[in-house]
């Protein structure tokens, strides 16, 4: 892969459930955000719902996508993104990860989850930019972080890196809202807030450790999977930890704020 003139920016992006295609807003504003970037060279996808170690690759042929959520109607069972595969990006990676103590393995036959696909229709409806999914190797915020700052070469050779997770992720609380555009309950509210404020003036430590800083961290997030992706794409950004929010506001009470690292 060769170098671009300049570094491709870093996403971390909500990127909602199968519904999310029936937002309006949501969906415009996705496009618009897309419509904004330089088409980048392949896409490589760290989503909150592919954990695995040691540190996996998807495949690198176009595979059936995994429909992996349940109690939906048919029709977003039949949603389909046929994105090309991305070898020569699966060999970068192995070569930028790979060690004798931590390796990359392949997932030859595993299709792009929703946490890919889902936020990728909108964004790139052609499905003509090659897509590569890696899993999370762990949750630990300092290990994912240090995965970001081995990836950030990337951005350098035309690669969009996105961590997709949502900003807070509770679902058994956001069962009680009446609908998606209610108001937040605080403890939504409050860790949004306090994410904003820490992410604009940089405190990294305090991101790391955000179970202990974050007001309502433990409510916001029963388990962390959805805010883990963040710590990759704080690591590949090597202009440092500010950001800029493209998208805020909330969806059935969760947090939906996603950032650009230019």
């Amino acid at each position: 892969m060769t170098a671009s003139d300049a570094h491709t920016p870093v996403l971390y992006l909500s990127h909602g459930a199968p519904p999310l295609a029936d937002d309006k807003t949501w969906t415009r504003q996705l496009a618009d955000w897309s419509a904004g970037l330089t088409k980048p060279k392949a896409i490589l996808v760290v989503s909150a719902h592919w954990e695995e170690a040691p540190l996996t690759l998807s495949a690198t042929t176009t595979q059936p996508l995994i429909y992996d959520f349940w109690g939906f109607p048919e029709r977003y069972y039949q949603v389909q993104y046929a994105a090309p595969g991305a070898p020569q990006l699966a060999a970068r990676v192995r070569k930028l990860l790979h060690t004798n103590e931590t390796p990359v393995l392949d997932a030859r036959e595993r299709g792009l989850d929703h946490g890919a696909y889902v936020p990728l229709v909108e964004m790139f409806p052609a499905a003509d930019i090659p897509v590569l999914q890696v899993s999370m190797p762990s949750l630990d915020p300092q290990v994912l972080f240090r995965v970001g700052q081995k990836l950030a070469p990337l951005r350098d050779e035309g690669v969009l890196i996105v961590g997709s997770g949502f900003f807070t992720h509770n679902l058994s609380a956001m069962r009680s809202m009446s609908g998606k555009d209610g108001t937040p309950p605080a403890w939504s509210s409050e860790f949004d807030h306090w994410g904003d404020e820490t992410l604009k003036s940089g405190d990294l430590d305090a991101l790391l450790d955000f179970q202990h800083k974050a007001p309502a961290a433990l409510i916001a997030h029963p388990r962390i999977e959805h805010f883990a992706p963040l710590f990759v794409s704080l690591g590949a950004s090597t202009e440092g930890t500010k950001s800029e929010t493209v998208i805020d506001g909330y969806w059935y009470g969760l947090a939906k704020r996603s950032l650009q690292f230019s």
